[in-house]
């Protein structure tokens, strides 16, 4: 679980933390060179929920040209989120909380909000099925702001079906007439939604 060396700096840092940590589980390469990509065209305050020891975030700091721009990150996980603050301790510019994604209610509308659609106990709509419900994200971006969901396989066919069953949530997201809305496939097993919000 190296990082390979091509990497930016503060992501092979993040890759470091988490092999110390023991965890697993975090944003691929593919989607990470997309999610600073995305960051590089955000002005203000962009967010991360379920951190894990901060491979995302850091490819989103990775991706940050202003002094302006700032991340806010929530890890429900103590020890995770201790682990992702190590990386992130001597930058002004991101803050990672020890939290339940609701304690960034107050911190956005977000230019760019990133979710890991795989993972979403206790996130806004989430039943522990990947359900990251449209409805409660919706009102944490701001109108031209960008949510940007991983975890996703690929689906060539409509409606788009996982696992023998009609994928609601890649179907909502994709239909929701509040956003502007794209699969793209980051790896030939791996796909990701982003949606502007109109």
């Amino acid at each position: 679980m190296s990082a390979p060396p091509d990497l930016p700096e503060v992501v092979q840092r993040a890759f470091a933390v988490s092999r110390r940590a023991g965890y697993v589980s975090f944003c691929r390469n593919e989607t990470g060179r997309l999610l600073a990509m995305l960051a590089a065209t955000r002005d203000g305050t962009m967010a991360e929920l379920g951190t894990g020891c901060g491979v995302g975030t850091a490819w989103l700091r990775s991706g940050v040209r202003g002094e302006k721009a700032r991340i806010v990150t929530a890890e429900l996980d103590p020890r995770l989120a201790r682990a992702a603050a190590e990386i992130f301790v001597d930058d002004d510019q991101v803050e990672v909380l020890a939290a339940d994604w609701s304690t960034l209610l107050d911190k956005g509308p977000f230019s760019l909000l990133f979710l890991d659609a795989g993972q979403s106990d206790g996130w806004p709509g989430g039943s522990g099925g990947g359900d990251v419900g449209v409805d409660a994200v919706a009102d944490l971006v701001e109108d031209g702001g960008i949510v940007v969901l991983d975890d996703f396989t690929p689906c060539e066919g409509w409606p788009p079906i996982t696992y023998g069953r009609v994928d609601t949530l890649r179907e909502q997201w994709l239909t929701d007439e509040r956003f502007t809305a794209v699969e793209v496939m980051v790896a030939a097993d791996a796909a990701t939604i982003i949606a502007t919000k109109r």
